[in-house]
């Protein structure tokens, strides 16, 4: 692969944004910032351009959509695995890990079977990919078979970012019953008796989870993966999962529960899309407002890898803090939470995962995206 100049661009540093900024990138990986020689390199020109590190998107669930796009309709996995990979370049997220719930009750691709099928689908389809595909195991705790199928994945080294979940009703994201039947139903539009039977369950299998969810965590952080707790709703919730050795709290869903995550060294994650739409589609605390009280570190893509971008592009202006702040909740704070600390800013000896984007009307997009130092994608906007 030849060495690839990228001249005339708006850089965002870690801490600075650079005007006129030349980058060499060779093997690879970034080698210099305004090289004095850089003979054999192809040009790329970036006049009116800004470059950013490519976006790291720790939970992103669109690829259970590209799968099951309508309820009982299922896609080759090959085939959705391709159209994420895609979907995820052209909203300049270069290194995605893509959220796959394991929660045999709740159906459809949640089935741990399924699930696991496509978790290594993923893992296949990556010696063809544009971007760099990984794997987020969502446990929900009070499925008692998915463990078993989860330690598989786990020793075939095919799960990077796992996370426990409980939705059972009367706490974190379902406060009460009747909001977690109606979130079920809209799901997976299925009848009140089938409900009535995943709720007796759900209730039943919570005695043991506590033990589930230990031996996964102690398999887990034996295998350098990291480990993830799912909309936390108190301070002695966030305790009890930072003794499991999780390193990431995500959807916190008030203040004081994000802060005591900060506290005991949890990196917060929130979703992006909750700060284009202006509000938490569960009534839990805005994305916006933890950005404004300190206590966001990292977003994510969510339901909408592509709200990822905008929504950044944004934040110097609906809360106050600079650009190379707003871009780290989106790259070197993620990289930093899952331990990639080869990525996620544009800094010499990093790996070259880089975005070219362009201002559009007041909507950003991506142009042209470098995975490892390789182009692939390149887009053309109008710039009028």
């Amino acid at each position: 692969m030849k060495p690839i100049l990228l001249t005339h661009a708006t850089g965002v540093l870690a801490n600075d944004v650079c005007n006129d900024l030349s980058i060499l990138i060779e093997d690879g990986k970034i080698a210099a910032f305004d090289p004095a020689s850089s003979v054999g390199a192809v040009e790329v020109d970036l006049r009116g351009r800004t470059l950013m590190p490519g976006m790291i998107d720790l939970h992103c669930d669109a690829l259970e959509k590209e799968v099951e796009p309508r309820p009982g309709v299922h896609f080759p996995l090959d085939f959705a695995c391709a159209q994420a990979d895609k979907r995820n370049a052209a909203a300049g997220i270069t290194t995605v890990f893509h959220a796959l719930s394991f929660a045999n009750h709740e159906l459809g691709v949640r089935n741990n079977a399924f699930a696991a099928d496509i978790a290594r689908a993923i893992h296949g389809w990556q010696n063809h990919a544009l971007v760099d595909n990984r794997v987020h195991a969502r446990y929900e705790v009070t499925d008692e078979t998915a463990p078993e199928v989860l330690s598989a994945l786990l020793d075939e080294g095919v799960i990077h970012l796992l996370s426990f979940m409980d939705h059972s009703p009367g706490q974190g994201q379902f406060r009460d019953v009747e909001a977690y039947r109606q979130y079920l139903a809209r799901t997976y539009k299925t009848d009140d008796a089938a409900l009535d039977d995943i709720l007796a369950r759900k209730i039943e299998a919570a005695k043991g989870a506590l033990q589930r969810m230990q031996a996964l965590a102690d398999q887990a952080r034996a295998g350098n993966v990291a480990i993830a707790s799912h909309d936390d709703d108190s301070p002695s919730k966030v305790a009890s999962v930072d003794a499991l050795g999780a390193v990431i709290s995500e959807f916190p869903i008030n203040l004081e529960t994000a802060q005591a995550a900060q506290a005991h060294g949890l990196a917060t994650l929130f979703g992006a899309p909750n700060i284009l739409r202006g509000k938490s589609q569960s009534g839990n605390m805005r994305a916006l407002d933890a950005v404004l009280t300190g206590v966001a570190d990292c977003l994510c893509g969510d339901y909408s890898p592509a709200a990822l971008l905008p929504s950044v592009m944004r934040l110097p202006e609906l809360a106050d803090i600079t650009l190379p702040a707003a871009i780290a909740l989106v790259t070197r704070n993620p990289a930093q939470a899952v331990g990639l600390m080869d990525r996620g800013e544009i800094a010499i000896g990093k790996r070259a995962d880089l975005i070219a984007i362009s201002n559009l009307g007041n909507l950003w997009q991506v142009e042209r995206v470098w995975s490892n130092g390789k182009q692939t994608l390149s887009a053309h906007f109008d710039q009028r």
